[in-house]
């Protein structure tokens, strides 16, 4: 921890300034532990904010250049906790380093103070608007993508000048003391970025502790319990929580790309994706030939612990038998399974499983599966493909598939969800400048982009008068001709147009 009052000396850090000297960086564990992490991310947070745009941007960019030149190291310990294959782990990766890349050179255009309009009745004052960082973030990261999702608040946390206590899931601690090593490498000094590991208590323990915002990323359920907790002290909370995401292929759909994306956005990381794709709705006349495609791939793809196999396990003991009471109630309620069934659960894996006309009140189209599972249903138009895609209580994220580019705008706008890709899945994941969050059960607030900055920042407005006001209207010895003045500019001004 950093000590609770840091005197300058004269190493020099990656920003380029005098810093002081470099605190214990070991990752700390258990509830016990976090009021001290946050006590010390106070005075990193002060340093910090201290550095401006230009020093945070220095800093953040030496983590970048540490995280992208030892990414071999960083996939295998995502590898070793997750199970995951070495290519996923590589491309998560890349992709949270993008949005670290795009955070870092983007803060100070979206935060930097500005001018806005003043308007009529203020046409003296110059008005401001800036953003200054809250303080200290909580952030609580998933084990399904230990870095790239809980980078997405990370990155933007710290580029808007906080310090972050991040403790990550109990399944991946080491991936999240590997962060916050290579951070106090590349950015010697007050500790910024902190981790503190542990178990749902840890959580909790965040939760009270007083931090400015708290991100979340994780269950539906426990979103709950996080924002229960961080109701106790008023702190606000950003929650990305679970998603039963839907993808929708029109009858004039390329059916082999479909069924790519399909397959790609159900079975990757053993559909343990909560933005991948769990439901799919086919227009009648696509069904058949849609769903004999995607059952080719579906038999072709199996799961294994080699680092090239298509997916690997399910990374927590308890997921298997989730999928497994979904299966059973899916072909219980009616459905058929198209590929695979029961016997694909075979911990720690579970083969690919296609599931088809499936009843839309069964738990395999309801709640969340995942696992490499995939309803497909027919509709009878895109209307009623829209309607079932949104009588969902998630709303994360969804696919269209259609080769008409007006068809994709309107069903586009049509979906409850936070982020739509056309024609591909997870499109919206690779593209920094993009907000990513949820709406209903998958939770509310948004990482990524301009919007994830300011989700880590609080605005200030300052007005300056310039001159006196011609009316002035703003003292307690107004006089009434200036009022009468004032009403007949206002009734021009408003009430003609």
């Amino acid at each position: 921890m950093p000590p609770e009052t840091a005197k300058p000396t004269g190493t020099r850090g990656a920003v380029g300034t005098a810093v002081p000297a470099a605190p214990d960086h070991a990752a700390p564990e258990g509830p016990g532990a976090v009021a001290a992490a946050v006590a010390g991310a106070r005075v990193a947070a002060e340093w910090w904010a201290g550095l401006g745009f230009a020093g945070r941007r220095r800093a953040l960019l030496a983590w970048k250049r540490t995280l992208a030149g030892r990414i071999e190291e960083l996939a295998a310990q995502i590898r070793a906790e997750t199970g995951k294959p070495h290519g996923d782990a590589v491309l998560e990766v890349m992709l949270a380093v993008e949005h670290l890349d795009w955070a870092a050179k983007h803060a100070r255009t979206v935060l930097r103070r500005r001018r806005v309009p003043s308007g009529l009745l203020a046409a003296n004052q110059a008005a401001s608007v800036g953003y200054e960082p809250l303080g200290v973030i909580g952030v609580i990261g998933p084990w399904n993508y230990p870095v790239y999702t809980p980078l997405g608040s990370i990155s933007y946390a710290l580029a808007a000048g906080n310090a972050v206590v991040f403790k990550p899931s109990e399944h991946t601690p080491g991936v999240g003391r590997w962060l916050a090593d290579r951070w106090a490498e590349a950015v010697p000094g007050p500790a910024v970025l902190q981790a503190v590991t542990g178990g749902g208590e840890t959580g909790a323990a965040l939760c009270r502790a007083g931090v400015d915002k708290l991100a979340f990323t994780g269950s539906t359920a426990t979103g709950r319990k996080v924002m229960a907790a961080c109701a106790e002290t008023l702190t606000p909370v950003v929650v990305e929580a679970g998603g039963k995401d839907a993808l929708i292929v029109a009858a004039d759909a390329d059916l082999d790309a479909a069924a790519r994306a399909a397959a790609f956005g159900g079975f990757g990381n053993a559909g343990q994706t909560c933005a991948g794709v769990e439901r799919v709705y086919v227009e009648r006349s696509a069904y058949e030939p849609f769903l004999t495609r995607l059952g080719e791939l579906a038999k072709e793809t199996r799961p294994g612990d080699e680092p090239d196999a298509r997916y690997g396990p399910m990374t927590t003991p308890t997921q298997a038998a989730v999928v497994a009471a979904h299966i059973a109630d899916a072909i219980a309620k009616g459905g058929r399974a198209v590929v695979g069934g029961p016997a694909s659960v075979r911990p720690p894996y579970v083969d690919p499983v296609v599931l088809a006309e499936v009843p839309e009140d069964s738990l395999a189209v309801t709640e969340e599966t995942f696992g490499p599972t995939l309803v497909v249903n027919p509709v009878r138009d895109l209307d009623e493909a829209v309607e079932r895609a949104n009588a969902s209580r998630y709303g994360l994220a969804a696919s269209v598939f259609t080769g008409s580019g007006r068809t994709a705008a309107v069903l586009a706008g049509r979906l409850r969800a936070g982020a739509v890709s056309v024609n591909a899945v997870l499109g919206f994941a690779a593209v920094p400048a993009l907000p990513f969050g949820g709406v209903g059960d998958s939770g509310f607030g948004r990482i990524h982009g301009a919007d994830g900055l300011r989700e880590f920042a609080r605005p200030k407005s300052v007005t300056r008068q310039r001159f006196a006001a011609p009316i002035d209207l703003l003292r307690l010895d107004r006089r009434p001709a200036a009022l009468e003045r004032a009403s007949r500019l206002f009734k021009l001004r408003h009430a003609r147009g």
